[in-house]
């Protein structure tokens, strides 16, 4: 059940009847058009990339079942999508029961496949078996194109109705491009080719997909599905080298415990990874472990390759078994003075790096939410903590250095939580004392609504007093930091809290911090790092964003946390003055004067505090002409290795990334 290396799952035994008999119809498509958002989350670009996965993941279903090897996908220069597997292909026979091929029925019907027989799909990703039509029916055009027994079939589709039948054809022109390379093109004896075209009416913000984004997706199925071998290609932008210039192949025989290494990449691990395994009945659960020497947590939980962003009850079976493993082992080796339970959950999560993986039946999946972002299937959480407690109790009694070193860290941890409680306490207190409970230097608004206040957290007294001066009292707050703050990164919350410029922003916010936070007492639901544009400037700023993202990460991912951009020139003709933001700007300003033979005084502003307060209010925080970028998390687990990488104790990592990025480095010198 227990080893330090992963090998491969076994594979569930394959099906070789998969014909017309085992599609089921539950009803067609006219609400997919109407209501898309429901189907696929959004239709912006998440709502794109939810469409390729969507088809893609047809093809790592005919991997789980036992049978494709191989997934191409090609990003077209016209932006459309093609994804081509070597598994059993789509039937192509009639369906008894509605005397229409399988391979229409699955393509136009919502709630049409193999996924809701047994038989066909032990366990499968695709969207309860709706994905393909849904794709379909929210493209403009679409062509698949099906191999089996070495004959090709086909039909095409307009906006998810068909608009030729199902006919025998040569292999699809799509793979026949003469800009693809030699591993684009295969040779296959069976499988299916699906190439679609986003519909614009539907997706109006965009169909142009994030190469980056698609990457990330295949590359993490890679690691779900050992000894699946994925292709990417994009050929959309073609360089001197040629148009295949952006191309990745995965495949990992690792498995979750190789994913966990990656995540664990930037960081001192403590011990080889801990792989977790066990089949019960038609659930297979896996689980890989490895504590690292920082302070924060990284677990990702997966469904049938599905990434659970939200967790659920698997992920909940997972924490409740390692608490409960922890603290057990710890008492049997007396670890605990006078056998006092003293491990949380969160003292347990500190450092840790871990993947859960389930695999089960598709037709008894419940997710809350269609797009799959919470597993709600009950059984599954006692099915987890059990097998993990079993396994987790069988490794610590094999491996009691690597048992010791785990129950140390969390012991410290701990110990640490303690600490942070009484120095969180203790500011409380002080708070109190102090009247409001606000720090001295705080220069507060007069608005207690948070929907309409901001407060500025601003770089030095210099700036902060033109800031006071300059904002509008009723809505803006100015909270100065003197000097660069505590490198959070690096230190435990009771640290942290002794940092005055840090236990004065705490107290400010008014939200608390760690296990009290209260999100509801938060008092500005804008706050604003406004920064020098120079090398100490964009420091802090990076010190204050790495705080937010390890301790306060609420303001980041409900959107409240915003970085000003004050202007880097002022130019000035006679009395007119006017200020550029970008070097951009600055030169279309100039041309702009060229032209008329003016020559205006320019000046490069060095920080914040070489503005009045006129001019800070007008360029800066005026909400009229003010710029604000909002910071946002589109990839916790990147935003995670950046922030590890950057500020964290390795130093190879951070001068490898110095070393690639030298050249694109902008010096202001």
């Amino acid at each position: 059940m227990v080893a330090q290396k992963t090998k491969d799952s076994p594979k569930p035994a394959k099906t070789d009847k998969y014909t017309g008999e085992q599609i089921v119809v539950l009803e067609g498509l006219e609400p997919v058009r109407k209501r898309p958002a429901m189907y696929i989350g959004s239709t912006s670009l998440t709502g794109v990339h939810h469409c390729i996965t969507e088809i893609i993941d047809n093809s790592v279903d005919e991997a789980l079942a036992g049978f494709a090897k191989n997934v191409w996908i090609i990003i077209h220069k016209d932006n459309s999508v093609t994804v081509t597997d070597d598994g059993r292909g789509i039937p192509v026979d009639k369906v008894p029961k509605y005397n229409v091929s399988a391979l229409e029925i699955v393509m136009t019907k919502l709630h049409a496949g193999g996924k809701f027989d047994s038989r066909s799909y032990k366990v499968s990703g695709g969207l309860h078996g709706v994905g393909a039509s849904v794709v379909n029916a929210l493209s403009e055009w679409l062509k698949v194109t099906v191999v089996r027994d070495g004959k090709y079939f086909q039909q095409q589709y307009k906006r998810g109705n068909p608009t030729t039948p199902v006919e025998k054809s040569g292999p699809p022109e799509i793979l026949k491009l003469p800009d693809l390379p030699r591993k684009f093109k295969p040779k296959i004896t069976s499988g299916t080719v699906t190439s679609f075209y986003l519909d614009q009416q539907i997706f109006k913000e965009s169909i142009v997909s994030e190469y980056d984004t698609i990457r990330k997706q295949i590359k993490e199925r890679a690691y779900l599905v050992s000894g699946l071998f994925f292709h990417l290609l994009d050929l959309r932008t073609p360089t001197e080298a040629g148009p295949g210039n952006l191309e990745d192949h995965f495949y990992f025989e690792g498995g979750i415990a190789s994913l966990v290494e990656a995540l664990n990449r930037n960081k001192s691990p403590l011990h080889d990874p801990i792989f977790i395994q066990k089949q019960a009945d038609n659930v297979e659960v896996q689980a890989a472990i490895q504590y690292n020497d920082g302070f924060s947590e990284n677990v990702e939980s997966f469904v049938n390759v599905i990434n659970t962003i939200e967790g659920g009850s698997h992920l909940t079976g997972f924490r409740m078994a390692l608490t409960r493993s922890i603290n057990d082992y710890g008492k049997k080796i007396g670890a605990f003075k006078n056998g006092d339970e003293s491990i949380t959950g969160e003292d347990t999560r500190e450092g840790l790096t871990a993947v859960i993986y389930v695999k089960m039946p598709s037709q008894n999946l419940q997710f809350e939410g269609q797009t799959k972002t919470k597993l709600g299937n009950a059984e599954i959480q006692p099915l987890v903590q059990t097998t993990v407690n079993e396994a987790l109790d069988m490794y610590f009694e094999e491996h009691p250095a690597d048992g010791r070193k785990i129950l140390e860290k969390v012991v410290l941890a701990a110990k640490a939580r303690l600490a942070a409680k009484a120095a969180k306490d203790a500011i409380i207190r002080k708070g109190a004392l102090e009247g409001a409970s606000l720090p001295g230097k705080l220069a507060d608004c007069q608005s207690r609504i948070p929907a309409e206040s901001e407060i500025y957290i601003v770089e030095g007294d210099s700036a902060g007093g033109s800031a006071k001066q300059g904002r509008d009292r009723k809505f803006q707050a100015i909270l100065p930091l003197r000097g660069k703050i505590l490198n959070t990164e690096r230190a435990r919350l009771d640290k942290i809290l002794e940092f005055a410029e840090i236990k004065d922003l705490v107290i400010a916010l008014g939200m608390g911090i760690a296990e009290s936070l209260t999100p509801e007492k938060l008092r500005y639901h804008r706050i604003i790092i406004m920064t020098d544009a120079d090398v100490d400037g964009e420091h802090i700023r990076t010190l204050l964003l790495t705080f937010f993202f390890r301790h306060l990460v609420y303001v980041i991912t409900n959107k409240h946390l915003f970085i000003a951009q004050p202007p880097l020139y002022r130019i000035q003709i006679g009395r007119e003055i006017q200020f550029a933001y970008t070097d951009e700007e600055l030169e279309k300003t100039l041309k702009k004067y060229r032209e008329g033979k003016i020559q205006p005084s320019i000046s490069r502003y060095k920080g914040l505090g070489e503005m009045n307060p006129d001019q800070l209010w007008e360029t800066t925080m005026n909400p009229k002409h003010r710029l604000l970028k909002q910071v946002e998390m589109a990839d916790a687990t990147e935003a995670d290795e950046v922030f590890t990488m950057l500020m964290g104790n390795e130093v190879m990592p951070r001068k490898r990334f110095i070393q690639t990025h030298a050249k694109a480095a902008t010096l202001d010198v």
